[in-house]
């Protein structure tokens, strides 16, 4: 049963929507649910979500909520055929999307928005759907500190690690697409260190423990640490999906005149991981696993052929 007079709709099932939207019901929270194939969301019918058959059919909550993969992704869901804000009757008075898309299509989002009297919250998370099932995902958060303060409970109950609000419009877009940059980065460094050492005769659970337990851990270091050792490549985040954001950080450092040489070999090398996908019996099979699969990438051009070090490494997250 409900315990909170908000309205919550939201849109969106995938691997992070899912999680979110469930930590929303738990904390009592009335939650209507669109997802474009609806036996994503069923599930959740079953701890109080109301499964609807349109976006449209969200137009009278309270808030909106939203994640998905692209910002015409995000446009199609707002503005399309029964799409939330396409009809000309009520719409809800605040929007809060979590999803990583463009600087310049959110701002175009956020204008179609205030045209029809509504507020936008751009508020992208950190994280994926382990980090949501144990507590620890963040999130950053940009808009009118009005309507930011409206979404602020709800957001905490998805994010409660802590949200930080950075100020107007679509800073929070600028703080996400950044972020993941390092991401790819990070995992790109990662993954030729370990290698490194893996070559020289040192197992991977043995170095990542050191790494992790090092200054240089990190909540992220330590929960890839087991995919890394056991090969285990189930999908957090795609290649595809980290290649539009590094684009992403690109283009916005090219509109500024910053130079990012590192961000910009990594690009090229997540991109050998694209090419030596054509060689696997089902490119877009392995193309759609996490995208930390690029280890076998880079372990190929290294002369290594990896196994599976059938270790039990932690990851962090155990509650």
């Amino acid at each position: 049963m409900a315990t909170h007079t908000q309205r919550i709709g939201w849109i969106g099932m995938g691997r992070m929507g899912f999680p979110m939207a469930e930590r929303l019901l738990k904390a009592g929270y009335d939650v209507s649910i669109w997802n474009r194939t609806r036996a994503k969301a069923e599930p959740l019918a079953d701890k109080g979500g109301k499964i609807v058959n349109r976006p449209a059919d969200l137009a009278g909550v309270d808030v909106v909520f939203s994640i998905v993969s692209t910002g015409k992704d995000l446009e199609q869901v707002y503005f399309g055929e029964n799409g939330v804000a396409a009809g000309q009757g009520k719409i809800p008075p605040v929007f809060v999307d979590c999803s990583t898309i463009a600087v310049e299509e959110s701002a175009a989002i956020r204008e179609r928005l205030k045209a029809r009297g509504s507020d936008f919250v751009a508020a992208p998370v950190s994280g994926n759907a382990k980090v949501i099932k144990a507590g620890k995902l963040s999130a950053v958060a940009s808009g009118t500190e009005v309507a930011f303060r409206k979404a602020q409970p709800m957001i905490e109950v998805i994010a409660p690690s802590g949200v930080s609000y950075v100020g107007q419009g679509e800073l929070a877009r600028i703080c996400k697409i950044a972020h993941n940059v390092m991401l790819g980065v990070v995992i790109e460094n990662l993954i030729e260190i370990t290698l490194l050492a893996n070559k020289m005769g040192i197992p991977r659970h043995a170095f990542l423990a050191f790494m992790n337990n090092s200054v240089m851990g990190s909540m992220f270091t330590r929960y890839k640490s087991p995919a890394l050792v056991n090969l285990d490549w189930t999908t957090t985040f795609t290649p595809e999906l980290l290649r539009k954001d590094i684009d992403l950080g690109l283009e916005l450092a090219r509109e500024h005149d910053v130079p990012m040489p590192v961000t910009a070999a990594t690009r090229e090398v997540l991109q050998s991981h694209f090419g030596a996908a054509q060689f696997k019996s089902d490119p877009a099979k392995y193309l759609g696993m996490d995208f930390a699969a690029l280890m076998e990438t880079m372990a190929t051009a290294a002369g290594m052929k990896l196994e599976s070090e059938h270790k039990n490494v932690p990851s962090g997250l155990e509650s």
